[in-house]
């Protein structure tokens, strides 16, 4: 009998170890465990109770409002989105323009502004490149050419639960470096001549020593015989500059002889004098429009009379030198 009782004492005695180590596991590791996930189930009841999160931010565009010889405008439109419950600042926009690895230009916006609680804000950041100080920095920059870009853009912004966050964006495109026609006034022909009133066709030529085309819509000018304004003509129809090419256009233009005195006279004679245009054109490029300056000095044209006054064929009427 007491030694059947002895093995079921020893079982017993196991037994209770074993319960004991148990409950100080779950003493231990047990409990801790149970207030971890507590703590995570609350959290996640609050955020989903609140709705805290990241902001996100994407460029949605980029605009260029004005280029022109000496400096190009880049609007970058940047769409930010808040899903949090409150408005959250934007510190600040840190920007940089790199072509080739080669900062254009750089730039700090401070204090841009506020995105609306669970709404979504445009905002608009303008960048302005000078293109003389673009050239007198990278001398392999030339004018006429078109150069890569890539804009960096840094969002810095502050959320409650997550502090500050930096949103890094960036964009990559092209830009010109524009470069000005040549226009030379190739012939004069006059197609009536009065002293009230005269007609003539400029026959013009127009180099376009840009690396991209030049759709020509509008020409603001003015044309100087001897010092002396016969005025301007409107452009009958619109052209094409065709990149590093020449074209030729004819321009109408009416004018009252009879107010010009000694310079009409020396045409008519037969002898030079001087020509001077000076304007404008308005183009269409890859790039948006452009208003282009011309001008053309020292120019000499000169009219030989046609076989109805008394003078060689109508081909050879009028000579520009």
């Amino acid at each position: 009998m007491a030694s059947s009782d002895k093995p079921e004492i020893v079982e017993r005695k196991v037994d209770e170890k074993e319960h004991k180590e148990d409950d100080k596991g779950e003493g231990k590791g047990g409990f801790i465990e149970k207030v971890k996930d507590f703590i995570h189930d609350i959290g996640e009841k609050i955020e989903e109770t609140i709705g805290f999160g990241k902001p996100t931010a994407d460029v949605s565009g980029i605009h260029i409002p004005l280029i022109n010889l000496e400096k190009a405008d880049i609007v970058v439109d940047v769409l930010v989105k808040n899903p949090n419950p409150i408005p959250i600042p934007l510190i600040d926009i840190n920007y940089l323009v790199e072509s080739d690895g080669r900062k254009l230009v750089s730039g700090l916006i401070p204090d841009a502004g506020t995105i609306h609680a669970h709404g979504s804000e445009t905002v608009k950041i303008p960048v302005t490149l000078i293109y003389d100080d673009i050239k007198s920095t990278y001398n392999d920059i030339k004018p006429g050419s078109i150069i890569p870009y890539r804009i960096k853009v840094d969002l810095i912004v502050d959320v409650p639960v997550f502090g500050r966050l930096t949103l890094p964006l960036e964009k990559t495109g092209e830009i010109p470096i524009p470069y000005k026609p040549d226009i030379d006034l190739e012939k004069i022909k006059f197609e009536r001549f009065s002293f009230e009133e005269t007609v003539a066709v400029l026959h013009l030529k127009l180099e376009n020593k840009n690396d991209f085309d030049l759709g020509l819509n509008d020409l603001d000018y003015e044309v100087w015989l001897s010092d002396v304004s016969i005025g301007g003509a409107e452009l009958s129809k619109s052209a094409n500059l065709a990149k590093n090419g020449i074209t030729y256009i004819d321009i109408p233009i009416t004018f009252r002889p009879k107010e010009f005195g000694s310079a009409l006279w020396d045409m008519i004679r037969g002898r030079g004098t001087g020509y001077t245009m000076k304007g404008n054109i308005n183009v269409d490029t890859p790039f948006g429009a452009m208003k282009l300056p011309i001008s053309k000095e020292g120019g000499t044209t000169r009219l030989k009379k046609n076989k109805e006054d008394g003078g060689g064929d109508d081909d050879d009427d009028d000579e520009v030198n």
